[in-house]
Order: structure tokens, then sequence, then C-alpha cells
């Protein structure tokens, strides 16, 4: 109501995976509730404001997690990203100027207003400033969700939120900071770093969705990757040759290289594959699928030619 009120959007969808029947059922209970209440349609809360708020269910694609496909999924068309310009805030949905945010943006603002601006920019750094909610996952002992502020020590969030590493700190391997579209940080990084946007692109990562994800040295790193290559392949919406093509190219050399049925040659042609993908799409889903393979590339290069050399010499 109040995010609605502040941009003077009299309708909003409420766009939900569709996996998630159980939460949207509850979601549509708790909106009819606010209806007979008269906390929304005409004249919502009494303030003269009119607001209708619909809750639309996707099909499980992950491209629409793109504001434009997103859009384009509403209109009941399948889910590709749009070419821009125009921008959603100037020609989105039905051709109406259309604001798209995330849940973790809207569920933030009655807070701020509450306790103000100044309150909530004062946790993190400059142009770092507010909390985030971090989802900590893979091998630590309590997987978890928590609101930190921005600038927390990631060995901080893994040791005193996640439980720590299974196997103490010195049996980490990587982590991915941002969600599985980010490159991989290696353990030596994990050490200090700091999780907000501009120490995170120093480390040539990204914050991304805060999904951390913490990798043991129980795990084939280079499977791992394989494994998130395999989802991109898959999830690619195909609308640009480079993602189409080049996520299947990077996911089969990938499986490759796992297997050791490779030439150290080919490392080189991998790296030059992601390239040929990054910055060549519509969409950012292009990069999300190559940055976690020049991760891998960064890091552990000299494991990989290691493991290709010796099964070579077998």
């Amino acid at each position: 109501m109040i995010a609605s009120y502040a941009v003077n959007a009299n309708t909003c969808y409420i766009y939900i995976r569709g996996e998630y029947i159980a939460e949207s059922k509850i979601l549509q209970e708790a909106i009819d509730e606010a209806y007979k209440e008269g906390l929304l349609g005409k004249n919502a809360s009494g303030t003269g404001f009119d607001l209708d708020i619909y809750v639309h269910l996707g099909a499980g694609a992950y491209i629409c997690g793109e504001e434009t496909a997103l859009l384009e999924s509403l209109e009941g068309n399948k889910g590709q990203p749009r070419l821009k310009p125009p921008f959603p805030a100037l020609i989105g949905l039905y051709g109406c100027p259309t604001i798209v945010n995330n849940v973790e943006t809207i569920a933030v603002v009655p807070t701020i207003l509450r306790r103000g601006g100044k309150w909530f920019a004062g946790f993190g750094r400059p142009k770092n400033t507010g909390t985030k909610i971090f989802c900590i996952s893979g091998n630590v002992n309590n997987p978890c969700n928590v609101e930190e502020e921005m600038g927390v020590p990631l060995k901080d969030l893994i040791e005193k939120h996640a439980g720590g590493v299974i196997g103490g700190w010195d049996n980490l391997q990587a982590v991915i900071p941002g969600g599985s579209s980010m490159p991989l940080l290696s353990k030596s990084i994990c050490e200090t770093i700091k999780m907000d946007f501009d120490s995170l692109v120093e480390a040539k990562s990204g914050l991304g969705t805060a999904g951390i994800v913490v990798i043991d040295k129980s795990q084939d790193i280079v499977k791992v990757i394989a494994r998130i290559a395999r989802f991109y392949k898959h999830e690619s919406c195909g609308q640009c040759t480079p993602c189409r093509e080049g996520s299947g190219w990077m996911w089969r050399m990938l499986e490759r290289i796992a297997k050791g049925d490779a030439e150290v040659a080919e490392l080189d042609m991998l790296m030059d594959v992601t390239k040929q993908i990054e910055g060549h799409t519509i969409c950012a889903f292009g990069e999300g699928s190559s940055w976690p393979v020049q991760g891998l590339l960064r890091h552990f290069r000299t494991q990989m030619e290691e493991r290709l050399t010796h099964k070579k010499n077998i």
C-alpha cells in the first residue's frame, strides 16, 4: 500500500514462482482479508486512493526474474526479455509506466518510514548502506536466512550465523557470494572479504542476490560449476544466439574437463566462449551463465590443468 501510494500506482501485481502454490494461497487469503477490512480497493484505508492487488503465478522459469521477461509473462506471453529502451518506467506492463521491485525492497519500506532514512543509511559504508538478507547454504552446519548490515565480513556470516563450515574453516574450498550467477571466491579471499557491492566487485565477483553457497573440500569444484552451467543451459530462453549456444558449450566442456577427457588448451577455449557470451545478449542472463565459469578458471585453473595432465599420463 505504502509503496504503491508513493509512486501513484493504482494497480499492483505480486508475481510468484509457480512452484510456491501453498504460499500463494496464504498470500491471497491475506489480500482477501485486506479487501474485506477496506484496506484495499476503492478508497483504500480511507485515504481517497484506489489500489487493487493481484497475485500472479509464473510457470517456474528462472528467466522471469529479469524484469522485462516478468512483464512478458504477466501479459501472457513467453517469458523473454525485451530490448531496452524503452524502459519499464516509461513503457512497461500493457504499455503503462511500471515499477518492478523485489519483495525484499518493498518489505523494508515500512521500517524505513518509521525509523527514518538516516537510520537505515547508518548501516554499512558510503555507497553500500542499509541491511541485506543473506541466504547461507551449502557445506555449513546451520543453513539459514539472516538480515545483516551491508559490509559484514563473509567469515562472520558463516561462523556466527551458519554455524561454521562443516569440518571447520580450514576445510573451506570456495564460496559463491551472491547466488549461482556470481564468480566464486577462493578461501584466501574469503578470510577478509566484506559483503557489499564495492568490495565484491574489487574481488571480481558480485553481491548479486546475496545467496551465499559454501563449498568445502569434499566437493569436486569442477563438477559444482558444471552443474551450475547445466542449470543455465536449461533456463536460457534461447532468444540470443550467444547465450543459447554458448551455455550449452560451457556445460559440455566442463563435463568433459571434470572427467579429465579434454586437452589443457581447451581451458583457453572455454574462457573464450565465456567472453563471446558476456556483453553480447539482450539481458544479463548471458553474463550470469558465463561468470561462474570465469571464476572457476580464475581461481582453480592450476588444479584443472593438473587433472587434465594427470588423466592424459595414465
